[in-house]
């Protein structure tokens, strides 16, 4: 009979780059492949590679344990069908054994050697398959799900949320229209529950018919949305918490697993409670209410504390009961799209890259001004007022995304940026409080000591920013609704068109705009000739306006936010050091308030804000823009 014979120095053996290569195939069944279809080696034994393969093949089928069964078929047929290729595959390659003398050469082959071979590599691949199969029996639910976050039958974790607070106007307008919004679009998962808590005695029909009202689809978005609110409301589900909070957590816990099952779940806790509240309702869930098979995350309301002390002892009580990367404090403000854009205009776009520093950039104007008609928020009314509610947070992490360095990622950089803010001075700040209109009906009442308008110029100390001033307006009750920041570059040194300007040479300095909704836009100042005879000088704006570019509704700021914490990204949310950093900030204003050393100006409501306001970019030599 024909032999074949080669010789070659050493065994051909798989390297470790080839096995950890392997061993990263994403797909359960490129693993059977390269375990299974292999092919003999022209120069030498398939029995020796048989031998070596048989760990590599181990392992291969272990890590299958830890893909999840993303295979239509079953393990039964799947295996069966793995032992009839291997026997195809033995059956169709004639070299199956080799007496080997040494490591140097390769004797010859006989076929009676094959046949005892081929038995013998059968029997060792059904053992492995004996072993994988233990192995697999062995594995419990919980297992699993902890390792791979997937249940045995191959079904994604189940998706708890819980509003706590559920009948209050903030849950009812913005956080279930929200969650309906994503279920709409695709973004919630079909296993997904929506539960609703608080001390109201309602039953479920009860619970969907008060939430009804306020769930649209909205105008880009309109086909099947009966069906969909019909299916969202299905997912929806209600619990008369009382007024013993760890009795009500341990109900809700019972409700979630009830309408969970017994696989892995998820949950999502938000913390729609007034502040004297949240720390009670915060450690009855965590002692209570938790999941044990999937991860927790919990989201609290602003303002995180009224001052320094109060957030860090709220924090401490937090931490005590949750990590840091379960909480989500969200403000609403951070998840419009213009504080998306922010970051996006930085840092994708090399035309601002060069000039993003002290040396083309002359100032940076933040504003947010409120009109008429504006309801006080529920938890508003406290002596650091608007400063609490929109300085702290908003304002102070929308500059932290406009000056830090460029991050590797979007994590942990802002908060170096606030430790570089130096402590407001009071002869730096301008405060306000908001009164009825002459003659007015039902308007906005304001409590005297609390502050409604708010302006100052913070200064950064660092390299980049040395000696730019960030001016900063918010104001509540003032004559429009603006969202604007506005970044405005430097002369042009040696202008040769300076006497064709005019007498406001300021009207030529280029700037950079983001109007925030309703008329969102980007626009580009820039100096322009006006047509006909001589020289004669325009600023005039590029621009792109959302509206008429894209037809796509903007989403809400809710959906944004809770769109983040579904997927556990937590960048336009607030982290404990960034919290404290801003109080620290603020900390000389609150206690110049609190001595009354700094005493609101009185401005009447529909009018643009206290009359020193004017004059403050004065002593900074900077123009308000709608001064």
């Amino acid at each position: 009979m024909a032999s074949l014979s080669l010789s070659f120095q050493q065994p051909s053996v798989l390297s470790e780059t080839a096995v950890s290569a392997a061993l990263r195939l994403p797909v359960a069944e490129s693993f059977i492949t390269l375990a299974v279809h292999r092919r003999p080696l022209s120069c030498g034994s398939t029995w020796w590679i048989c031998r070596n393969f048989k760990d590599l093949k181990l392992r291969m089928l272990q890590n299958l344990n830890f893909q999840g069964p993303k295979r239509k078929h079953d393990e039964k047929n799947e295996f069966k069908m793995l032992q009839i290729e291997e026997k195809d595959q033995l059956l169709d390659h004639s070299e199956a054994h080799h007496g080997r003398q040494g490591l140097q050469q390769l004797s010859a082959v006989t076929v009676s050697n094959e046949s005892s071979s081929s038995s013998k590599t059968q029997h060792e691949d059904n053992s492995l398959l004996n072993q994988f199969d233990k192995s697999r029996r062995m594995e419990t639910p919980a297992l699993q799900a902890q390792a791979i976050g997937i249940s045995l039958q191959g079904r994604p974790p189940f998706l708890s949320i819980a509003i706590i607070g559920a009948t209050g106007e903030l849950a009812r307008r913005k956080i279930f229209p929200a969650l309906f919004a994503l279920y709409y679009s695709g973004f919630l998962p079909e296993n997904v529950g929506i539960f609703g808590y608080s001390r109201k005695n309602l039953t479920d029909e009860d619970f969907r018919s008060m939430i009804a009202s306020t769930l649209t689809c909205r105008i880009d978005q309109q086909e099947n949305c009966n069906e969909k609110m019909e299916a969202f409301m299905r997912r929806t589900y209600y619990l008369n918490g009382g007024y013993d909070n760890g009795e009500g957590m341990s109900k809700l816990r019972a409700r979630m697993e009830q309408v969970e099952g017994e696989f892995g779940a998820n949950r999502i806790f938000y913390l729609s409670v007034p502040q004297e509240a949240l720390l009670d309702v915060a450690s009855s869930l965590a002692d209570n209410a938790q999941s044990q098979k999937g991860w927790n995350r919990i989201i609290t309301e602003k303002p995180f504390g009224s001052d320094l002390q109060s957030s860090q002892q709220l924090t401490r009580s937090l931490l005590l009961k949750f990590k840091e990367n379960q909480l989500y404090r969200i403000d609403h403000l951070l998840g419009r799209n213009t504080i998306e854009n922010l970051a996006v205009l930085r840092f994708s776009n090399l035309v601002f890259m060069p000039l993003w520093n002290r040396n083309y950039i002359r100032s940076v104007q933040v504003i947010l001004s409120e009109d008429l008609g504006l309801k006080t928020p529920d938890g508003y009314l406290n002596n650091s007022g608007i400063i609490g509610d929109v300085v702290h947070s908003h304002i102070f992490q929308t500059i932290a995304l406009l000056a830090m360095e460029p991050p590797v990622t979007l994590d942990g950089e802002d908060v170096k940026l606030l430790r570089s803010i130096r402590k407001l001075e009071t002869s730096d700040v301008i405060l306000g409080y908001c009164t009825p209109a002459s003659g007015s009906k039902g308007a906005a009442k304001f409590g005297k000591t609390m502050p409604t308008y708010f302006a100052t110029a913070l200064s950064i100390d660092n390299a980049r920013w040395d000696g730019v001033p960030f001016l900063i307006k918010v104001g509540r009750g003032l004559n429009k609704h603006r969202v604007e920041i506005r970044i405005q570059f430097r002369h042009v040194p040696g202008n040769l068109y300076l006497g064709h300007i005019g007498h406001n040479s300021d009207l030529t300095n280029n700037e950079l705009i983001l109007h925030d909704v309703p008329d969102e836009a980007i626009l580009v100042r820039v100096n322009n000739k006006i047509p006909g005879l001589g020289i004669h000088l325009d600023a005039s704006e590029l621009n792109l306006f959302y509206k008429d570019k894209y037809t796509v509704e903007v989403p809400d700021s809710y959906e944004q936010l809770l769109h983040d914490v579904i997927d556990g990204d937590n960048h336009l949310f607030m982290r404990s050091d960034e919290v404290a950093a801003a109080w620290n900030i603020l900390a000389p204003v609150l206690n110049a308030i609190d001595n009354n050393n700094l005493v609101p100006e009185q401005y009447e409501q529909g009018g643009r804000g206290p009359d020193k306001a004017v004059y403050l970019w004065a002593k900074h030599g900077v123009q308000w823009t709608d001064d």
